[in-house]
């Protein structure tokens, strides 16, 4: 591998041969060690229940964390994210856990690190750690108040200063990209990714994105109303090394607005989606045969470049999708033609070209 070529150019390199394949979720693989509120909390004094903080496991048991990361690598995942979903000052505040963001973000950082190293040396294949940022539970675009629609808990700056922590530990710890996942609001997003464009001036060199929305609905809108294509006209300034559709449906659901957002993005495409939709029990039924088939149509029309899962996958479904799109071709794509691209809600492109007025026809009674 080029070590001496930038994350981004390795990442645009090993995606030319074959669909590269991203790894799934930590949260369900943490549940199943059965871990007691003591090794949640370890020796980190805190005083609150932490059973269930799956961020602070990065820290007090990142052998776990190593074990989950092993088994997606040996699936055939070489894009691994790290357990940093809620590892912000916004989610950890309900732990009381604030003060050792930094830290869990560093120790999962390396975690993952290592183990693409360890991986990376015994086969050659290159492998990308991707810094997670979730969503928060906080919206700067809707009001939690129904009886104050202008009402905001948090505002931007906050926001983006919440997220520039957070994406400095990451990076610290050895990440790759970061990657701004499960994106329902877009203003939020936008925080984050400014909070990154911060870094990368005081820095002096690339921090690569990997933008991933998450739709809310079946018209194909996140939480804060953006289309697909409206998103991406939002934050295609951002240069993201890969965009993308996470977590929403099943992938036979997320099929249409995959293909939508294949047809316009000119960078690569990442996708990784639920194991179908939830059954009454809130657990996922879909087989990892299923899973496999229904995003192995996406791969056959050549519309994705990165494959993974989100809600509901396992290893066995990672290992699957690997299987079903090894042999298939990465999605490629034109350069997108220099046109003004706008969004509110709606997409909007300025061609530049003028419609002709009545007169310039020879239509009107004065011409």
């Amino acid at each position: 591998m080029n070590y001496a070529a930038t994350a981004r150019e390795r990442l645009n390199e090993a995606a030319k041969t074959r669909i590269l394949v991203k790894d799934g979720p930590y949260g369900t693989a943490i549940q199943n060690e059965k871990l007691s509120e003591e090794q949640y909390t370890g020796d980190t004094g805190l005083t609150m229940d932490q059973k269930g903080n799956n961020d602070l496991v990065n820290l007090t048991q990142p052998q776990v964390i190593r074990k989950i990361c092993d088994s997606y690598v040996a699936s055939g995942a070489t894009l691994l994210a790290t357990n940093t979903f809620n590892a912000n000052q916004i989610s950890q505040a309900d732990y009381g856990a604030e003060n050792l963001v930094r830290e869990i973000n560093i120790s999962a950082a390396k975690v993952i690190r290592e183990a693409c190293e360890e991986a990376t040396a015994k086969d050659g294949l290159p492998r990308f750690v991707c810094g997670a940022m979730g969503p928060t539970n906080k919206t700067l675009s809707l009001s939690p108040d129904v009886e104050d629609p202008g009402f905001r808990e948090v505002d931007f700056d906050e926001v983006k200063a919440i997220y520039r922590e957070q994406a400095d530990a990451l990076i610290e710890g050895g990440c790759d990209f970061i990657l701004i996942e499960t994106v329902f609001d877009t203003l939020n997003c936008k925080a984050a990714i400014m909070a990154v464009k911060e870094i990368e001036m005081e820095r002096g060199h690339d921090v690569p994105l990997l933008i991933s929305l998450t739709l809310t609905d079946m018209s194909g809108r996140n939480l804060s109303g953006h289309t697909v294509e409206a998103f991406w006209h939002t934050v295609r300034h951002a240069k993201p090394a890969a965009i993308g559709l996470n977590c929403s449906f099943g992938a036979e659901q997320l099929r249409p607005h995959v293909q939508l957002l294949s047809g316009i993005a000119d960078t690569l495409l990442l996708a990784y989606p639920n194991a179908g939709l939830p059954n009454e029990l809130g657990e996922y039924d879909e087989l990892p045969a299923t899973t496999a088939e229904l995003v192995g149509r996406w791969a056959e029309a050549g519309q994705v470049n990165i494959l993974g899962g989100c809600c509901g996958i396992t290893p066995e479904h990672i290992g699957a999708i690997a299987d079903a799109v090894r042999d298939a071709d990465p999605r490629t794509w034109e350069k997108a033609d220099p046109v003004m691209r706008l969004a509110g809600l709606e997409p909007f492109s300025f061609t530049g070209t003028k419609p002709k007025s009545c007169c310039a026809a020879g239509s009107c009674s004065a011409a």
